[in-house]
């Protein structure tokens, strides 16, 4: 032999090292040559490469390949390069976009068993393994023999696959057969036998036999079950068929050593098998044969087998009553409700066979495979003990009577193939790609837990996956892994079960009826949750919340025209200005039955520093939120911010802002002049409503142990400064910065000296007054530019300390309210009350949303042991030099890293501290009634009310008022309306009252308002009460006020655009009952005659400048009008009376033509005729000096002049009218005035009041039957009235 080269003694050098570290030594002579499994290897080497060492592989063991490859790899020992490309080749035709296994070099030898060692036992679940003396490795095999068991290998084909999340090791697929190394084991020569056709009658009738006798079935297997694993207990069915008829006997496999007969048994092939005794379930009654422990598996030859009669065995005692082990145990833990039967549209499904490559794994852990991009393979009524080992995309599967369901989802894209327990599962062939692994959870998989307590069946189950799917995308990145997310015991269940499972008792019928396996797997007729199924239209949805607002924005925009937004009869006399800013906001609401299904909404609870509003937030998007509570109280948990919330009562608004150039309102169907439109989307709820699915941990300490302050900080947040870096930030610029400095450096060492400690100071404070957000001249310096001073969005609190600052050892031990405990005890002399102005900015406003009036709360300082460390941070609102108050509040800036817990409400606090109550009584701010502040007798300019919306108008700012500080700035980013409009609130006291005030805000405040919608309760505290030039009274939102939703509107809302006062019935009212103080009705009704018409304007303005309009064009000349649309306009003002007074009602537009009683026709002619005129005036007699001229030779005047004196107008009418508050005779205490009447030849005098000033809403004719009822009405009140005031 010639001697080796130097590359071969390297390459056999390693071949020994690998061999005394990864092979059992032999049972040689000691001394330097190799163990005997070296050599036999080499041999087998030596073999398959034709005499040739394959210098080009080297050895591995299986730890190293579990620690060293990381990637999917293959290794072929005997294939040429060729061969190798072209079964690449042949992999990528099945999935072209998908990388085929990178060859690797490698040399794979080790022994094949069929179970692992555990605490020194061997444990056996039915899979196979390779191991070596480093470790031992799952795999799988496409043809097993059982003589290769605890055999030694060479695998001259396989495939490593690790596992996708590298937790854990992955497996080895062996591509061909492996190489033994030694010579396997001789077959017995004969055996006798029974067939099925003669055993079968022992499982039907009790045919007696010998104690402890044994028999050998031989028969084609027909079906083999899946493997099961109950209590620890692996086994499974298989079932023999006598080779000359459909009759078959079913044989039970459950001793350790014969599970992976599971790997040999190939349907169609003939089997013999030995030392099978007879056993029946005590449950079910079904009869089987049983495997013992020397049974044996042999392949059926018939050469080899002789037939043995049943006489010379069978005979003596009955049979085994007691039932294995295994199937009582299957029996016990599979108590599963049966799917009920509905009758209707009921389908069954069809029991086929099929063959197809995994294209893409769609759920592991829910059992649900993708074959030939259009079947999905369900395995989930199966159990995968394997864990799924083989099954990746570009594997071959093939399978055998499995149930196919066409569509049992509606929202379901694929066919269905489902495997029941019946069902068989054969791995043709192995991918050939570089496709990853991924094992489903062995324990703790929610998706069979579900499946199997409800008992579902497919179109349940796949709704149920696609909402866990759901859940598990949209929140895995808050909550950690997926399995800590979708983690489930029985006394504490996850957040996923706590939202699944509501859902499923609503929809799964209420059944005592148990799944019964055995009769799915032993029954001659079968049966199984598969076999019937209806096609099942999702009840509800939860998606992503970048979804939810998409859909809101397509519902609100869904039919959606300018002209619902407006009245036609409004519309036409508008002109372009008015037109356009009254398009340019308006909303909708919706619900969760607004979805079709009907929708739930999911979301971690969050708060947004920069838009300082609470938010729900998952890996999607975020969707502002406004929280209430039922009973009025302001939502204020901070210990909810990150929690995950599920909420079924909700109103989603949607508010929409239009930019549009409306020429004129008979433009409004022309969606061209609409140039852009946007949407702010946000939801409202109530707290009671919310189901809190995963509590969030303690914020303060996520703080702690990160290190880095409070853990809210968002990837939106980032560019906001995180930390005042100085405390420097204040109203003015006068300060003394050197007092400053010094301040913040005492600080700063303060905070170095105590360290990364868990140690943390609280202070208890309450808050008196809240003002709201704005840009405020607080300043910050810029990172990039410290000189440069921009302002900033802020907000400021009074508040009043309470107590000392304490210390804790941790945020943990921090108590409820010890600071008002101590003052129960002590008297109220020892509560220290210090007020204080609190400034929140940057990462401090994400407190907005949860300081409210009359709470109590708590600033927590983490990392830090210092007790003064509020005093060092506070200074004076204005220099010391100017201060001419001692008793001024000192300002102190809100940190960044300080955590707010808020505590409780001062109507709250318990018996313990009654005496901190009394202490605290005066403190909260008075609550005014809305007609205490419309009273001519209050003297006060700030003023606090609640009422509920009853109408919301955007309209031009009040030329009158001056714009503050944040409406004379540019508008704000965010800002979706023009800075020069404002909103103007009606606010009622309750629905239908008949006080109203008007409250103005401007558009630049609204960003940080959410919720004005009419049918709102809201709070308004510290607007500013004004009195008009006309004597009204109104209030504005300013710097100081702010806002808070007591209720959300109800669901059964009018029209949003409906005006005040509309959703109920006006009352009906005489003329002399128009107090001064009832000047704030905001509709009434009268019952008057029509006596005169005092005045008639009818005109046509230009849309764009107002002046008059004449013939298709305006009449402006300087500078010229480019409009040629114009508008159409009428005013009258008519004088009634209704036997108890006498009123001028101003009427405007299509009103004028209801008072004429003309029809429409008519006023549509008329008012043609005056277009080509531009304007047409009249006057009554006594209307001198109001400004109307009159143009007597006009014919459309003298038809109008006609018109008015005409008997036909005096007539009885019902007015709709509210008081005029706009002219300066506004109706005001006056003495009577005596006045001649007279009736006939008869005169009377008799003395009135002054005639009020009405505005016409609305007018109605009144028939013969209606005017009799509305006076014997009007009669019966009024002598109800003095009755009353006879008896007081």
């Amino acid at each position: 032999m010639a001697e080796p080269s130097v590359a071969e003694q390297r390459w056999l050098q390693a071949a020994r090292d690998f061999a005394r570290r990864a092979l059992p030594a032999g049972e040689g002579p000691g001394g330097p040559e190799p163990p005997p499994p070296l050599d036999a290897v080499l041999r087998c080497l030596r073999s398959a490469g034709g005499g040739d060492l394959p210098l080009g592989y080297s050895f591995i063991s299986i730890s190293d390949l579990q620690c060293q490859q990381c990637m999917p790899c293959c290794s072929h020992l005997t294939w040429s390069t060729n061969e190798f490309k072209e079964w690449t080749h042949q992999g990528q035709d099945v999935l072209p976009m998908q990388s085929t296994l990178p060859r690797a070099y490698l040399i794979l030898v080790g022994y094949l068993t069929d179970g692992r060692q555990e605490d020194k036992v061997k444990l056996v679940d039915g899979c196979l393994y390779v191991k070596d003396n480093t470790g031992i490795i799952p795999c799988e095999l496409l043809y097993f023999e059982l003589e290769w068991l605890e055999s030694l290998f060479l695998f001259p084909s396989w495939s490593y696959i690790p596992q996708t999340d590298q937790s854990a090791a992955g497996y080895v697929e062996i591509l061909v057969d492996p190489v033994p190394v030694y010579l396997p084991k001789e077959v017995p020569d004969s055996i006798p036998v029974t067939y099925p056709a003669s055993a079968e009658p022992l499982l039907t009738s009790r045919i007696p036999c010998k104690k402890r006798s044994k028999l050998t079935v031989a028969g084609e297997l027909a079906k083999l079950g899946p493997l099961l694993c109950i209590h620890r207990k692996t086994f499974f069915f298989l079932f023999l068929k006598c080779f000359t008829s459909a009759v078959w006997v079913p044989v039970l496999v459950q001793q350790p050593n014969q599970l992976a007969w599971h790997h040999i048994l190939q349907l169609g092939h003939r089997y013999t098998i030995t030392g099978l005794s007879m056993s029946s379930l005590k449950k079910s009654g079904h009869r089987m044969f049983v495997t013992g422990v020397s049974s044996c598996l042999l392949p059926y030859c018939a050469e080899q087998v002789r037939e043995q009669p049943l006489d010379s065995v069978w005979q003596g005692e009955s049979t085994q009553s007691s039932s294995p082990e295994a199937a009582e145990q299957l029996s016990d833990s599979l108590q599963l409700g049966v799917e009920e039967e509905r009758p209707g549209s009921t389908k069954e499904s069809k029991i086929i066979s099929y063959v197809g490559t995994v294209t893409k794994i769609l759920n592991v852990q829910a059992g649900l495979f993708l074959l030939d991009n259009e079947v999905c393979l369900c395995l989930a009524y199966q159990q995968l003990l394997n864990s799924a080992r083989g099954l990746r995309p570009g594997a071959c599967v093939e399978l055998i009577d499995v149930h196919l369901l066409q569509k049992p989802l509606v929202s379901f894209p694929f066919v269905v193939l489902g495997a029941c327990l019946s069902s068989t599962v054969v791995l043709k062939s192995f991918s050939r790609l570089s496709t990853p692994y991924q094992p489903p959870a062995s324990s703790g998989n929610l998706y069979l837990q579900l499946l199997f307590r409800y008992n579902l069946g497919m179109p349940l189950y796949l709704w149920m996956v696609s909402l866990l799917e759901m859940f598990e995308d949209r929140f895995s990145c808050f909550f950690g892994r997926c399995r800590l997310l979708l983690r489930s015991t029985h006394r504490n269940p996850g957040a996923a079960e706590k939202f699944l499972v509501p859902l499923l008792q609503a929809v799964v019928p209420d059944t005592e009826e148990a799944r019964d396996i055995y009769n799915e797997i032993l029954a001659k007729i079968h049966q199984c949750p598969l076999q019937k199924y209806l096609t099942l239209n999702p009840p509800c949805q939860a998606p992503s919340l970048s979804t939810v607002c998409h859909v809101a924005e397509q519902k609100s925009w869904e039919g959606f025209s300018p002209s619902q937004l407006l009245s036609p009869l409004e519309a036409q006399h508008m002109g372009t200005q008015e037109l356009n800013r009254r398009l340019a906001w308006s909303y909708c609401t919706l619900s969760a039955g607004s979805f079709q299904p009907r929708l739930i909404l999911l979301g971690v609870l969050r708060v947004s520093s920069r838009s300082s509003s609470l938010q729900l937030q998952d890996r999607s998007s975020t969707l502002p939120c406004v929280i209430s509570h039922k009973d009025g109280s302001p939502f204020a948990n901070t210990a909810l911010i990150g929690s995950l919330l599920q909420v079924e009562n909700y109103q989603l608004v949607v508010e929409r802002f239009l930019q549009t150039d409306f020429p004129s309102w008979e433009q409004l169907a022309n969606l061209d002049h609409v140039r852009e439109k946007k949407t702010s989307v946000y939801v409202q709820f109530y707290f009671e409503d919310v189901q809190v699915l995963h509590a969030a941990e303690g914020q303060i300490q996520k703080g702690l142990r990160s290190g880095n302050g409070s853990s809210l900080r968002k990837k939106d947040d980032s560019s906001v400064t995180s930390e005042l870096e100085t405390p420097e930030a204040k109203m003015l610029k006068l300060e003394d910065r050197k007092t400053d400095t010094h301040r913040n450096e005492s600080y700063e060492k303060s905070q170095s000296s105590t360290g990364r400690t868990s140690n943390c100071v609280s202070h208890l404070f309450l808050v008196t007054q809240k003002e709201g957000l704005m840009l405020r001249n607080y300043q910050l310096p810029r990172k990039e530019d410290r000189e440069g001073q921009e302002l900033q969005c802020s907000f400021q609190a009074t508040v009043l300390w309470l107590g000392r600052p304490q210390l804790w050892s941790h945020p943990r031990e921090i108590e409820n309210l010890p600071e008002l405990e101590e003052t129960s005890c002590d008297g109220e002399e020892s509560m220290i009350r210090q007020e204080a102005l609190l400034l929140f900015m940057g990462r401090s406003l994400r407190w907005f949303p949860f300081v409210h009036l009359d709470g109590l709360y708590r600033f927590i300082v983490p990392h830090c042991s210092d007790l003064e460390v509020f005093d060092k941070l506070c200074f004076p609102p204005v220099p010391t030099k100017f201060l001419s108050r001692s008793s001024c509040p000192l300002c102190l800036p809100v940190q960044d890293t300080w955590h707010l817990q808020h505590g409780t409400w001062i109507s709250c606090l318990t018996e313990r501290q009654l005496a901190a109550r009394l202490v605290l009584t005066g403190m909260d701010q008075r609550i005014f009634s809305i007609p205490e502040v419309l009273s001519n007798s209050f003297t006060g300019s700030l003023v606090s009310f609640s009422g509920e919306i009853v109408e919301r108008t955007l309209c031009a700012s009040p030329k009158n008022e001056k714009p503050s500080v944040t409406v004379s700035l540019q508008k704000q980013k965010g800002s979706l309306l023009a800075s020069d409009h404002s909103v103007k609130l009606s606010v009622s006291v309750a629905p239908g009252s008949p006080v109203v005030v008007d409250i103005y805000i401007a558009a630049t405040y609204l960003q940080h308002l959410w919720g004005l919608l009419p049918g709102a309760k809201i709070l308004f505290q510290n607007l500013e009460r004004k009195i008009s030039r006309f004597h009204n009274i109104y209030c504005t939102y300013i710097a100081s006020s702010c806002v808070r939703i007591i209720s959300l509107p109800a669901s059964h809302l009018p029209i949003p655009s409906s005006p005040a006062g509309e959703a109920s019935s006006p009352s009906l009212v005489f003329l002399s009952n128009l107090q001064p103080h009832l000047q704030y009705l905001p509709r009434a009704r009268i019952l008057c005659h029509l006596s005169c018409v005092l005045t008639l304007s009818l005109q046509w303005v230009c849309s764009l400048c107002s002046s008059i309009f004449k013939e298709g064009r305006c009449t402006r000349q300087s500078p010229p009008c480019p409009s040629h649309i114009g508008v159409r306009q009428a005013s009258a003002r008519v004088l009634v009376e209704d036997g108890t007074g006498e009123a001028l009602v101003l009427c405007r537009n299509q009103h004028v033509a209801a008072m004429l009683g003309l029809s429409l026709l008519d006023w549509e002619a008329l008012q043609n005729c005056v277009q080509s005129r531009g304007r047409v005036s009249i006057q009554h007699g006594e209307a001198t000096g109001t400004g109307c001229v009159e143009e007597p030779e006009d014919f459309i005047a003298c038809y109008l002049r006609s018109l008015c004196r005409s008997p036909l107008i005096c007539r009885p009418i019902l007015l709709d009218f509210s008081l005029d508050r706009k002219p300066s005779r506004i109706l005001q205490p006056a003495p009577l005035q005596l006045r001649n009447f007279r009736c006939g030849e008869v005169e009377f005098v008799s003395q009135v009041g002054p005639q009020p000033s009405l505005l016409c809403l609305n007018v109605e004719e009144v028939e013969q039957d209606a005017l009799s009822y509305l006076n014997s009405e009007r009669i019966r009140q009024t002598s109800s009235h003095r009755g009353v005031g006879a008896t007081a």
